[in-house]
């Protein structure tokens, strides 16, 4: 497996049969009278997503195709980038067979055993198993009182199975057209098949699941057996069926023939409770959809069947305080098309599209309960965009150019600033980890920014900015203990740790994990240095790459080589993805809201500060929608709708999963560590993101009455950084005379300083005058 500085030649198509939905079978029902429309809207002039810089890998930065992680059965081009961190990974990795979640939809590989229960054996499939879990199947752990620690969704209850009588053990599952918002999967009878049996595109949101099947006998299965079967029911060129299962859920099965086919959809026959199969040589497509109610359920689905989407594409532009990001969908069908909208979606629709709302529901898994719109372009708007957050302390509803410090602040912040400037410079950043380095030098940037702006210490800057200037360069040169290469099987840049090392090493970097993260802390920093010295923006590859790394986790290019768009941002689902090239049964997860936040103020503040206005637009955005979904699904009120109720005492998800939110953290489960990893790293956007009402909220649940002066080492500085949200001035007493007038620095967390918190604390109001 090893790994060398030599470069390695990309090699031409692994596969002849890329992108086969849209060519071959696309073809073949447009041929045959379907429609294949792309409803993707021509991009707005001042559209945001536009290239950052041009594509181009640094010479220092060596390329190979040596990545632990092989792709598995991925049937795009070698020369096409690949989304590694999407809701579909599951498809190409480890077994292929863990769920993916499509909300509301979960659906997975059989791949020969559909699970039952406990109680009877399991049967035999290798279709594409589909479930939807409502409120009353929600998975609590066993005896415990309200809050509980976890909840989540059951695994592999296959409600239906979309199958076919041709598939087997010979059954092969491949992916193509690996898209941000979609993928296509497919099923192949045997490995040498020229065309998939079975294809289905997989679309976040999508209001059936569709199989397109060539010249197959259709196989609809039922892990969960069969309570009730209705006789076919037309429905204009379609045939319905409509499916009660044993848990009581009803389901609608629509079968459409392609419209030249001579093909009795009528003929479909129970062959037992648990296996409904159709006549032979079945060329078109079957839909499935859940209907929790009854006629109107049914009136809102017949009314799109036909139609279902493929793909979807992204536009969005921010002027004057105000964004827009529009998600267009690219469908096939005349019918009208129905898609799933999330909470937050609804919570920002644009209002042309009120009217387009149906009374159709359904639950996710985590993110409350999903709404079913007409439309073929889902358009948001946030309202509120962050335009003017600096690297100052920030609030809602601060509007001052520059915040004023009083005399007493000054003071007390000199104090601490020299001495933290001179210890921070006598460190070292981590040599093993591009985290815990990143966390080191954005701690020594914003106390170079204090002591420029609030300060105004040209010495202390000086020694701030040579620092940063040195150990900065030694990652731009990539002289540091693990180089970074660029993967040219997976399309990104990664640490070398995870070539030698397990999996784990760094966080899984090498992986793919938490790069919006790691590379966050880094942009931050260098935006900051490029504020103090904006010559170094130009000096040598400084400015490249920073923009290498912005590409790597937040690429806005839909077409570039050498990264995915977007690979941690999730624009579908309001936040982004740490889980990277990692099997898992629960799917995508998160554990720093916080991080996740940051990551998307070093974006807009590196815009700012190397002149790239789109970027900076694109940053605010992104935070704009963030704090927006973090108040939804990670940060509980009282009144919170999304999470069981018997899960909202818990006021933060801790570990946020597809499947699954579990109220701990990867490295301890108490109650200061879950709040604090997803308050760290204090920044000026830690206010627009935590509301004052959330914050009050959770510190009387868990913090007040000096409990948070319990915590031990630094995540008692964090919590109380925090505290200035709502009460600044309690937060400032304690960075400036500690407890009992006693100050100990093991409250300062390794990637802050004293003199930010103070600085933090004054601007938002609590030093005194």
């Amino acid at each position: 497996m090893g790994h060398g500085p030599s470069v390695e030649s990309s090699s031409s198509s692994s596969s002849t049969k890329e992108s086969w939905w849209k060519e071959t079978w696309k073809s073949t029902i447009k041929s045959a009278g379907w429609t294949t429309k792309s409803t993707s809207t021509s991009a707005p002039e001042d559209d945001i997503f536009v290239p950052i810089a041009k594509d181009n890998i640094l010479s220092q930065i060596p390329i190979g195709r040596h990545h632990p992680v092989k792709k598995l059965g991925i049937e795009d081009s070698d020369t096409r980038t690949i989304q590694t961190n999407k809701f579909y990974a599951n498809f190409f990795l480890g077994g292929q067979n863990q769920p993916v979640w499509t909300h509301p939809y979960v659906i997975w590989w059989t791949k020969g055993v559909a699970k039952v229960s406990a109680k009877e054996p399991d049967m035999t499939s290798w279709g594409i198993g589909i479930d939807q879990t409502d409120g009353d199947a929600v998975e609590f752990p066993p005896g415990e009182q309200t809050p509980v620690k976890y909840y989540s969704n059951p695994l592999y209850h296959d409600s239906l199975i979309l199958s076919a009588q041709e598939l087997g053990p010979e059954t092969i599952l491949t992916t193509d057209t690996l898209l941000p918002f979609s993928v296509n999967v497919n099923l192949l009878a045997k490995k040498d098949d020229l065309e998939p049996t079975l294809t289905i595109p997989c679309v976040q949101g999508m209001a059936f699941v569709t199989g397109g099947y060539r010249n197959a006998t259709p196989l609809i299965q039922s892990g969960i057996k069969f309570r009730s079967m209705s006789k076919p029911i037309k429905v204009d060129k379609s045939v319905k069926y409509r499916v009660v299962t044993l848990d009581g859920k009803t389901w609608l099965i629509y079968v459409n023939p392609v419209p030249t086919a001579q093909y009795d959809a009528t003929a479909f026959r129970v062959i037992d409770s648990q296996n409904f199969v159709g006549p032979p040589n079945f060329k078109g497509t079957i839909q499935i959809a859940k209907n929790p109610i009854s006629d109107d359920g049914e009136a809102i689905y017949s009314k799109a069947v036909g139609s279902f989407v493929t793909e979807a594409t992204l536009t969005g532009s921010a002027n004057n305080g105000v964004g827009t990001y529009t998600i267009s969908y690219t469908k096939i069908g005349k019918a009208p098309l129905l898609i799933f909208a999330l909470p937050h979606h609804i919570q920002s629709l644009s209002p042309d599209l009120q009217s387009s709302i149906t009374k159709l529901q359904l639950r996710t898994t985590t993110k409350g309960m999903a709404t079913a719109l007409f439309t073929e372009n889902l358009t948001m708007l946030e309202p509120n965009l962050p335009t003017n957050m600096t690297f100052a302390p920030w609030a809602p509803g601060i509007t001052s150019a520059k915040i004023l410090y009083s005399p007493k602040a000054i003071e007390a912040i000199t104090y601490t600033a020299d001495r933290d400037i001179r210890i921070a410079i006598s460190e070292t950043p981590d040599s093993e980890s591009f985290y815990y380095a990143g966390k080191s030098l954005a701690k020594l940037a914003t106390l170079g920014w204090v002591v420029k702006d609030v300060l105004n210490n040209p010495t202390l800057v000086s020694l701030a900015l040579t620092k940063l200037k040195e150990e900065f360069q030694v990652y731009v040169q990539n002289k540091q203990k693990y180089m970074l290469f660029y993967d040219d099987d997976w399309k990104g840049i990664v640490s070398s740790a995870g070539f030698t090392n397990s999996p784990g090493a760094d966080f899984g970097n090498t992986y793919y994990n938490d790069h919006h993260f790691h590379w966050g802390y880094f942009v931050y920093t260098a935006a900051v240095i490029g504020y103090l010295d904006p010559d170094w923006l130009n000096q040598g590859d400084s400015r490249a790459w920073v923009n290498m790394l912005v590409k790597d986790f937040a690429e806005s290019d839909k077409q570039g080589r050498d990264y995915p768009f977007s690979r941690s941002f999730d624009w579908w689902a309001g936040h982004s993805w740490a889980k990277g090239l990692l099997e898992s049964a629960d799917g995508k997860d998160e554990e720093s809201s916080s991080e996740d936040g940051f990551a998307s103020f070093a974006v807009k503040m590196w815009g700012r500060t190397s002149g790239n206005v789109m970027m900076e637009k694109r940053g605010n955005l992104m935070l704009a929608i963030q704090a927006r979904s973090f108040s939804n699904y990670f940060y509980m009120l009282d009144n919170n709708t999304n999470a069981p109720p018997q899960f909202i005492g818990n006021k933060i998800s801790g570990v946020f999963f597809d499947n699954k939110v579990d109220h701990t953290t990867y490295f301890g489960p108490d109650s200061y560590l879950i709040s604090s990893i997803h308050i760290l790293p204090i920044s000026p956007a830690t206010s627009y993101l935590r509301s004052k009402a959330f914050v009050r909220e959770e510190w009387d649940r868990f913090f007040s009455d000096n409990r948070a002066l319990q915590v031990p080492g630094g995540w008692r500085g964090i919590l109380m950084a925090n505290l200035a949200i709502i009460d600044a001035k309690t937060a400032w007493g304690f960075f400036k005379d500690g407890v009992m007038g006693s100050w100990d620095d093991r409250w300062i967390d390794g990637g802050a300083s004293r003199t930010w918190y103070l600085v933090w604390c004054a601007g938002l109001g609590g030093a005194p005058r």
